[in-house]
């Protein structure tokens, strides 16, 4: 069923990684799932590290595993801003899974309460999102 198309874009640090027309923008913020449509309330989320999934159709999808950020919909236009955004075939697992054991490494090392323990944890989060995304 042909769904009322509206404009998304998503934007790393490096660039524009997609600006197309679609019928829904699936990710996860940090209270849960969300999908958005055409005609969707205005909403601003901080997202988690997932799998963005662009629907230009029911049968088409643009996936990509998608860092922390923030989405904002209004005035049917949604606008993703993520730290990294990468295309399933273009992650390098064994990067991946190295990043992933050097962030275990350093949360381990790290005391509790610090930022360095945060930022260790925030990156074994990323680390693990982009693998299943890759699988």
């Amino acid at each position: 069923m042909a769904r009322t198309k509206f404009s998304a874009e998503v934007l790393t640090p490096e660039g524009e990684v997609f600006s197309e027309e679609v019928e829904m923008v699936a990710t996860r913020t940090v209270v849960g799932s969300i999908g958005i449509l055409a005609g969707h309330e205005p909403v601003l989320a901080m997202l988690e590290p997932t799998e963005l999934r662009l629907y230009r159709s029911d049968t088409d999808v643009v996936r990509f595993a998608q860092a922390e950020g923030y989405l904002q919909f209004a005035e049917n236009r949604a606008l993703v801003l993520v730290e990294e955004a990468i295309a399933p075939e273009a992650l390098d697992r064994g990067t991946f899974e190295a990043k992933l054991g050097d962030a275990r490494a350093s949360a381990e090392r790290a005391e509790e309460g610090t930022e360095e323990r945060a930022r260790a944890e925030r990156d074994i989060r990323r680390y693990e999102a982009f693998l299943s995304v890759g699988q």
